[in-house]
């Protein structure tokens, strides 16, 4: 098979390279950095690698799909997403698991998260007819799980569980109700007969390439530094 160049003006595809190389890299730095872990944060580490890990992965795939065909690896990106963000979520349980959080609200991070994306799917790839009814199912599970992490359980269990975790909580927070609004964004821009989508842009394909470029640098920034937060917190916590 030919390998596949990237052009030096393709920045879609130098995107998509770089974020495989670099979440690939953040997953063996969790993964060496696990014996150095203590026990009780072991399980979170882990959490932070296969999350980079797993992403890193699509990433590969995505920029060969990306480079053969020219169109935006929408598939294949949900699939990651309803991999990793989940696994994003749980680790909010996690960190606050020793101030009493239960299964309860980890069932309830996942549940929110997979309604998110689900729906998110339906409305951008089936069902795009209907895209703002999705749209807003799909944005009432993101602020559902912005609640829970900024005024409710998670950020009420972080506030006992030790001024680390408190700090720690709260940057992962900003992460959440910041880094991922890039998410519902570009939803909002790249749906049919979303409330201003693609119907008012000139050149659908150069937002659709545009907004891969964004979604790259976002899901690199939020996924590495979810598993930074978490590798700072196993050593700054008592």
């Amino acid at each position: 098979m030919e390998h596949l160049k990237i052009a030096s003006d393709n920045y879609v595809a130098f995107t998509f390279f770089i974020g495989t190389m670099a979440m690939m890299a953040a997953s063996v730095f969790f993964f060496f950095e696990l014996s150095n872990t203590s026990q009780k944060w072991r399980t979170s580490v882990l959490v932070s690698g296969l999350i980079t890990f797993i992403a890193a992965v699509h990433y590969y795939y995505m920029r060969g799909y990306n480079l053969e065909t020219g169109e935006s690896p929408t598939f294949f990106r949900y699939v990651d997403w309803i991999l990793t963000v989940p696994l994003m979520c749980v680790e909010f349980y996690l960190i606050t698991k020793k101030a009493g959080a239960k299964i309860g609200l980890l069932w309830k991070l996942i549940f929110a998260s997979l309604v998110m994306l689900i729906t998110g799917y339906i409305g951008e790839v089936l069902d795009p007819t209907q895209s703002v009814l999705w749209g807003v199912i799909s944005g009432a599970a993101y602020f559902y799980i912005a609640y829970l992490i900024w005024f409710g359980e998670v950020a009420k269990l972080s506030q006992t569980a030790g001024p680390q975790v408190a700090k720690a909580t709260r940057i992962l927070a900003w992460f959440v109700l910041v880094g991922w609004a890039i998410y519902p964004l570009g939803y909002i821009l790249g749906t049919e007969g979303g409330l201003f989508g693609m119907k008012l842009v000139a050149d659908k394909a150069a937002a659709l390439h545009a907004m891969d470029i964004v979604y790259n640098i976002a899901d690199a920034i939020n996924k590495i530094g979810f598993g930074l937060v978490i590798y700072a917190l196993s050593r700054n916590e008592d």
